[in-house]
């Protein structure tokens, strides 16, 4: 017999490359404050290589306007034809390093995300379960078959039920899944939104005191 089976373990390391935007409130060197940290994975539309992009709406167009948004905030921007899928070690790396050279709380790092990032946001903490304290998708979806996987973690994801981008059917199906575990989760539907559901999100307080309210 010439054929056997074998099997490799080997561990092999590689070179990540990624731009991103980084917030950190205006007073956070006049106190010995941790801050909490979101990071904020934006939709199909920003990827490439000008971060210019990712200053036009949601979170990191707040932030842009008001400096003393009360969290560090990371805005990581996803390569060409690329998806969070496959950038995980590029993005958890950069919350690593802000997470040890800025005053930031590894207790509190929160994760959101909208569209392809609202399906960034349901996938990430899945492969890194330990990272975030709470995590709010929206207008994206995951396979229910990860409930499991996500079942500890804190979530609150948001829908337009007009969306005929990603049919509200792809934030139903595993939040549903995650009720029957008895997970902490609840969905928000706006009965007129369409793709645009973070505009609502990201402009409502409530969602900053829901995160704070989570820590590891």
């Amino acid at each position: 017999m010439t054929q056997n089976s074998h099997r490799l373990i080997k561990e092999i390391k590689k070179t990540v490359t990624m731009d991103y935007l980084l917030h950190v409130p205006n007073s956070v060197t006049e106190s010995n404050e941790l801050w909490p940290v979101i990071l904020f994975l934006h939709g199909s539309g920003e990827r490439g290589t000008d971060l210019n992009k990712l200053r036009q709406h949601s979170l990191p167009h707040i932030v842009e306007k008001d400096e003393g948004f009360p969290f560090i905030v990371i805005s990581p921007q996803c390569p060409e034809d690329e998806f969070w899928a496959n950038e995980k070690e590029a993005v958890i790396g950069i919350v690593e390093y802000v997470l040890a050279n800025y005053a930031a709380d590894p207790k509190r790092v929160y994760l959101t995300g909208l569209s392809m990032g609202g399906y960034g946001a349901w996938h990430l903490p899945a492969d890194f379960p330990d990272v975030f304290a709470a995590v709010a998708p929206i207008c994206g979806g995951c396979n229910p078959a990860k409930a499991e996987a996500l079942q500890g973690l804190p979530i609150w994801a948001f829908h337009g039920a007009k969306d005929d981008v990603v049919p509200l059917l792809e934030s139903q199906g595993i939040v549903d899944a995650l009720l029957a575990l008895n997970a902490d989760v609840k969905l928000t539907v706006y009965p007129e939104g369409d793709h645009d559901a973070w505009t609502e999100t990201y402009n409502n307080p409530d969602l900053y005191k829901w995160f704070l309210q989570h820590s590891l």
